[in-house]
């Protein structure tokens, strides 16, 4: 340990074994005393040294181990040995706790008053390891939860509305309030979201108890609080944030509000709604600073996306974006619109709610309460000689049409429909009352997506036997058995869910002559069959299949999308797995 705890000079050891030259020495130590900061961070930042690599050679000159923690099993509870407060500011991590001694990760293993000081915390001798800032960073946010302390403050607001507060309303209504538990709590849920990555909160009472539930990687994840009474407080602070009547509890309200976590821009959409035990709320929660992904970023394969960029560029006609609520579809149409964003194209968008602020792109919100709906903001928006329109989604005949209308004459249009897949994507467009000729006439593209759940890095594994596994494979799969397959075990880096993250899986159709002729006339199974069969075409669920023969997602992945996309029949696995 006295070796380990030698002050070195990490610069210098670097250009002496030739991982960096004196010149990058020379301009990071310029760039450190300008920006602060570690070193190391510094090169690393700079771009002179790969954070692995420099990892690989702490671990070296001091003697100790290097952790991937990525794969690393630790546990919660000995991790929580270390206060969440020391653990952040030493960027320090208990991962192993060896009775008289314990394992400690740092991701700067040469600061020795952070070794002194979490000896003094810690009351027991430190071995130290040393960690990827990012992957420490990332552990701390999915260990540290704030689940105790959401607790913590919902029955300290329940004491306080059980002593007997007169007014309530005035109570939140006081600039005074950031001390008071209702905020505390509220601060404290959307931290606890944001850590954990989440995509909602909801707020729902219940006869007995209060649930609070986040949609993490598109799965609800539930904490029950016996303070049902708490929820009043909750959601007229929410309303009073949204600007909303928080005497209005009998109708659906919807608001937003921004809001800043761990130096995050925050855009949250609030929806309540009258329930048999009060109301719930769900609020969507949309991060302003992470910025909108381009279209490499989305998931699509280079050849798909190659022919969906040719649609996009195209002059005229109707792109459409389809899949259910949640499957990513705003996204990709936030993608190509950012893509398509230039000082030459005159862009209007129609949409409902307004989600992400794109610059040079008109926005348009749409309010029903006053008449301004989609048809009406499409019928003004085309007096306002626009190059590209999108259409948030194609809620009616008249909407559709104008959409249609407008592609057809001139203008390339980009919206949604909530479909299963792209094959019946164009056949709802005739059942919604759109002419034949026209969606022959101005569809272009379809392209169907849905979003299914990576499997976690640190506990993959080979899928043990499933019998009714394998039955659904024989029915669509010839020669494929459960085994070649991965599936995660369960961890602490996942939560114990087995996923991480989600990826996106699509289907595009390309609307060629022959299928064109089969809108015209109306023919519907003429036209689902001729574009099961077109060159280039591959489904949804066969999209999913591939992933999880590549070891991204799981076979039940897999069987939950092809049940919602209702498409099995073309299921074909990579060559090397056919019999």
């Amino acid at each position: 340990m006295a070796e380990t705890r030698q002050k070195i000079r990490i610069g210098d050891l670097l250009v002496k074994h030739g991982v960096i030259s004196e010149d990058q020495l020379r301009t990071a130590l310029e760039t450190q005393k300008i920006q602060g900061g570690k070193l190391g961070n510094t090169l690393i930042s700079l771009g002179f040294i790969d954070p692995q690599q420099f990892v690989e050679f702490l671990a070296r000159q001091l003697h100790i181990p290097a952790i991937n923690l990525k794969n690393y099993p630790y546990n919660k509870e000995t991790v929580q040995l270390l206060p969440e407060t020391v653990a952040r500011r030493f960027r320090a991590m208990v991962l192993e706790d060896e009775g008289d001694r314990l394992l400690v990760g740092l991701a700067d293993p040469t600061d020795l008053y952070a070794y002194d000081e979490l000896t003094k915390i810690l009351k027991r001798q430190v071995s130290l390891a040393v960690v990827l800032e990012e992957d420490l960073l990332r552990a701390l946010d999915r260990v540290y939860r704030r689940t105790h302390e959401i607790k913590s403050i919902a029955e300290e607001l329940d004491e306080e509305l059980a002593a007997g507060v007169s007014n309530l309303e005035q109570l939140l209504v006081e600039t005074d309030v950031e001390d008071a538990p209702v905020v505390r709590l509220l601060r404290s849920l959307f931290e606890d979201a944001v850590q954990v990555g989440a995509s909602d909160i909801h707020i729902e009472p219940d006869e007995k108890v209060l649930r609070i539930r986040q949609r993490i990687d598109g799965v609800l994840q539930e904490q029950i609080m016996k303070e049902k009474r708490i929820a009043p407080a909750l959601i007229s602070r929410l309303k009073l944030v949204c600007g909303l009547d928080i005497s209005e509890k009998r109708l659906p309200l919807d608001g937003r509000f921004n809001i800043r976590v761990k130096g995050r821009s925050i855009d949250v959409r609030l929806s309540t709604m009258p329930v048999q035990y009060g109301e719930a709320v769900v609020m969507r929660l949309l991060d302003q600073s992470s910025g909108i992904l381009d279209l490499e970023q989305i998931g699509m394969a280079p050849e798909m996306l190659g022919r969906f960029r040719r649609h996009l560029h195209s002059p005229h006609g109707l792109i459409l974006v389809t899949g259910p609520t949640g499957s990513g579809k705003t996204t990709t149409l936030y993608a190509a619109l950012s893509e398509l964003n230039a000082a030459e194209k005159k862009i209007i968008s129609v949409e409902d709610p307004v989600e992400y602020r794109l610059p040079r792109v008109n926005q348009v919100q749409v309010h029903q309460r006053i008449g301004l709906d989609f048809a009406r903001i499409l019928r003004s928006g085309l007096r306002q000689d626009p190059d590209i329109m999108m259409v948030g989604e194609m809620r009616d005949e008249e909407t559709a049409e104008i959409a249609l209308r407008a592609a057809m004459t001139g203008h390339l249009v980009l919206s949604t429909l909530h479909t299963n897949d792209a094959v019946s994507t164009a056949l709802r467009l005739l059942d919604m009352g759109a002419e034949g000729f026209l969606v022959a006439s101005s569809l272009r593209v379809v392209l169907a997506q849905r979003l299914v759940r990576r499997i976690c890095e640190s506990c993959r594994e080979t899928a043990p036997f499933d019998p009714v596994l394998q039955n659904w494979l024989d029915s669509y799969v010839v020669g494929a058995s459960v085994d070649h397959f991965q599936k995660g075990r369960g961890c602490p880096q996942c939560n114990n869910s087995g996923y991480r993250g989600r990826v996106g899986i699509f289907e595009l159709l390309e609307i060629d002559r022959e299928l064109a002729d089969a809108l015209r006339r109306g023919a519907s199974a003429e036209f689902a069959e001729s574009a099961i069969k077109q060159e280039g075409f591959v489904g949804l669920a066969t999209s999913a299949l591939t992933l999880a023969h590549q070891g991204v997602t799981s076979l039940d992945e897999v069987v939950r999308v092809a049940g919602q996309a209702e498409e099995n029949r073309d299921l074909v696995l990579p060559a090397d797995e056919e019999a």
